[in-house]
């Protein structure tokens, strides 16, 4: 269903319930354990988390579910219920499955958990959810957190919800190859209902910061696909690393563009070729608008922190270069319609969706007037959801039946 989806029309609540009956119907069993994770959209703070940077993500409404039983042996099963696909490996032999991209991601969770030398049983498990693939929504993060969530149940492992957020950060850059910052995995473990996350992602400190009372967030799907291991996204990583080294000529003390001062850039970024000085005066500025931002938040400012978000739209359009055009006609439709406070592309870029910090009471109305807009510009019929901040991953070993 696409446009704007009212709550009633969503799936949220029900792909709890697919997952548990698919599960049933394919072992023959009820499972044992479901594991919840969120997939995320991130306020401000865009393509800052690999640089030593900040982030302010919220958990959303949206996750993925994985409903699992514990095997006798080390094999591990898995059906992907929205690919109506099957995948299956030995605990003892973990490689890739070129013909099911999509299992690469509780694979490497798996994987990374043997190497900590994590005790795991074999496990059967059906997997299911409505965070949109491709969407910068995070998916990808959430099948991560919620395999290991499953494991952690059925297999009795301690583990702290810093040290899986981290496992699952692992499990994306050493196996699936995608050299993503902390961000994703961290929220959906770490996020609470009505807060956003405030992640400093040096040092892991983190504290929560309320969403203002009527404020809604609102998520617009333009429906422009992207790959993130196929896109630019590792090269923009690097291009920063390139800023770090040409700088530290004059600044040796620089690890990272954290330690960047917009002054600092000033000075000395004549020096960078213009593509990296560009992608660092963006990291630079964007800091300081998470910074400013969380200030803007602390004080009920919705106005000033919906500032803070266009500003960083076009940052990330003109110094980052990773919007679209169809990322740009969203943000740039949402600026006529009432309610709105801010809005820009949210995930890594080249695709995917828009946040929007709208007033709680125009909510709907912002959305269906957001999705006719789109439409009629591009002709292409986007998906827009009213989301809800929610809690980050839980798991819960089931009653038999």
């Amino acid at each position: 269903m696409a446009g704007y989806l009212p709550e009633e029309a969503r799936i949220t609540g029900s792909a709890r319930e697919r997952a548990l009956e698919a599960f049933s119907r394919e072992y023959g069993r009820a499972a044992e354990v479901l594991a919840r994770a969120p997939g995320r959209v991130n306020l401000i703070g865009e393509h800052t988390d690999y640089n030593d940077g900040f982030v302010l993500p919220v958990a959303i409404d949206r996750a993925v579910y994985i409903a699992a039983a514990s095997r006798s042996d080390e094999q591990v099963e898995l059906l992907a219920l929205d690919f109506e696909e099957r995948s299956r490996f030995p605990l003892s032999d973990i490689t890739h499955d070129p013909e099911h991209p999509w299992s690469d991601y509780p694979r490497g969770m798996a994987w990374v958990l043997r190497e900590k030398g994590l005790p795991l049983v074999g496990m059967r498990a059906v997997i299911s959810g409505d965070v949109p693939i491709g969407a910068g929504l995070s998916s990808s993060a959430a099948i991560e957190v919620a395999t290991a969530k499953a494991l952690q149940v059925l297999s009795g492992f301690e583990l702290g919800d810093v040290a899986l957020a981290l496992a699952a950060q692992e499990a994306e850059n050493r196996f699936v190859g995608m050299q993503c910052g902390i961000m994703d995995q961290f929220i959906s473990v770490l996020g609470r209902k009505g807060q956003a996350l405030l992640v400093d992602c040096r040092s892991l400190e983190h504290r929560l910061v309320p969403i203002p009372e009527g404020c809604s967030v609102v998520v617009a799907n333009t429906m422009k696909r992207r790959g993130l291991v196929d896109s630019e996204y590792n090269r923009r990583r690097s291009e920063c690393e390139e800023g770090v080294r040409l700088l530290r000529r004059h600044l040796p003390d620089v690890q990272a563009l954290r330690d960047v001062s917009l002054e600092d850039l000033e000075g000395f970024g004549d020096e960078l070729p213009p593509g990296v000085r560009k992608r660092c005066r963006h990291v630079v500025t964007e800091n300081a608008r998470v910074l400013a931002g969380v200030e803007a938040l602390q004080s009920g400012d919705a106005a000033r922190f919906g500032e803070l978000m266009l500003a960083s739209h076009a940052s990330l359009r003109d110094d980052y270069q990773v919007s679209c055009p169809e990322l740009d006609v969203m943000v740039e439709a949402a600026l006529g319609i009432e309610g709105l406070y801010g809005a820009r592309m949210t995930g890594a870029g080249f695709g995917g969706c828009t946040v929007n910090l709208v007033r709680a009471a125009r909510a709907r109305a912002f959305a269906e007037s957001l999705a006719a807009e789109y439409r009629n510009r591009l002709g292409i019929e986007p998906e827009i959801y009213v989301c809800s901040v929610e809690d980050g991953a839980q798991a819960e070993r089931l009653r038999p039946t």
